[in-house]
């Protein structure tokens, strides 16, 4: 072969392949003619350049950082303990699960603001409430988990069609913070928020903790009694089955007799006091009146829960 064809077929390779190595850099040129050639050419992850024998397989058990939905479990069980029959109080181990419990604080965490109280018939803040207040929507999925679990609870206490689950809401104690006695149900009930001549009261309470990394912070029922008193010889009260935590030297009462009468509660993660606020003929119970005691230090996250029992149309 010829020198010269030698060089001519030598240089056409050499173009060519010089233009093969450049197709990747083409997007960087300023025509868009160039540019519109190599819009559906398939780029490596790893080189610059496209071909087969550069291509590096993309590792697909990468893990995924999008968040799963929250899932309720719907066969999560409690245990419960009769606590006092004058009021009625049940204390319930576990009646909001882990996962609940971060899904709701999650929910609520931008929404807390200080506590209000209803006097006279208006929202107002006092120091008698010195804790922050986080309402929660009724339509958030662990909301509807809790609240459906709780509504079971009631069984016939409340009328299908007619009474309903309120909204909850979530309550937070720094250290110093407390909520003086006072007790739920309402002494003038309240409107129907749907505009109809039907009023409603807080028939029963829930009260779950949700965060316990605190001292002090019980919840107090003065005029609450044992469902049984001390034996002849001094027998002890019975005060709650508790699982002695990591690092404990014993378990802990759940609860205890206060020294100037009635039964505190300690907050414990997960755990809930359910009590019964109204007389069966619709009027508040005022053996029902309780107390955050002062929170000594730490946080206490806890949820309250208000079933509306509704009354005849007037």
């Amino acid at each position: 072969m010829a020198p010269t064809k030698i060089l001519k077929t030598t240089g056409i390779w050499a173009g060519g392949l010089l233009l093969g190595l450049s197709i990747p850099y083409l997007p960087n040129l300023s025509s868009p003619c160039l540019t519109s050639l190599i819009g559906d050419i398939p780029m490596s992850d790893y080189y610059p350049f496209a071909f087969p024998f550069f291509k590096t397989p993309t590792n697909s058990s990468a893990a995924d950082d999008t968040p799963k939905p929250f899932v309720c479990d719907a066969s999560h069980t409690y245990k419960t303990e009769l606590v006092s029959l004058e009021p009625l109080i049940i204390y319930i181990h576990n009646l909001v699960a882990p996962i609940e419990i971060d899904s709701l604080l999650e929910t609520a965490e931008p929404k807390f603001a200080p506590s209000q109280v209803t006097k006279h018939g208006r929202q107002q803040q006092t120091q008698d409430r010195t804790s922050s207040s986080a309402g929660l929507p009724r339509d958030d999925p662990a909301v509807k988990c809790v609240l459906a679990r709780t509504r079971k609870f009631l069984g016939t206490m409340l009328r299908d069609g007619w009474d309903e689950m309120g909204p909850p809401q979530l309550v937070r104690y720094s250290s110093g913070q407390r909520f003086n006695v006072h007790h739920d149900w309402f002494e003038v009930p309240q409107w129907a928020p749907d505009g109809s001549m039907r009023k409603w009261n807080r028939v029963a309470s829930f009260f779950a903790i949700l965060q316990d990394n605190c001292t002090g912070g019980e919840t107090y029922f003065p005029y609450a009694k044992p469902i049984t008193t001390p034996g002849p010889w001094g027998d002890a009260m019975w005060k709650g089955e508790a699982a002695r935590k990591p690092g404990e030297a014993a378990a802990r009462p759940l609860w205890r007799e206060h020294e100037e009468g009635g039964l505190a509660f300690r907050p414990v993660r997960g755990n809930a006091l359910f009590w019964v606020n109204l007389h069966a003929n619709g009027t508040g119970d005022i053996r029902t009146t309780h107390a955050g005691l002062p929170l000594e230090s730490g946080n206490k996250t806890a949820m309250n829960i208000w079933p509306r029992q509704y009354y005849p149309y007037e």
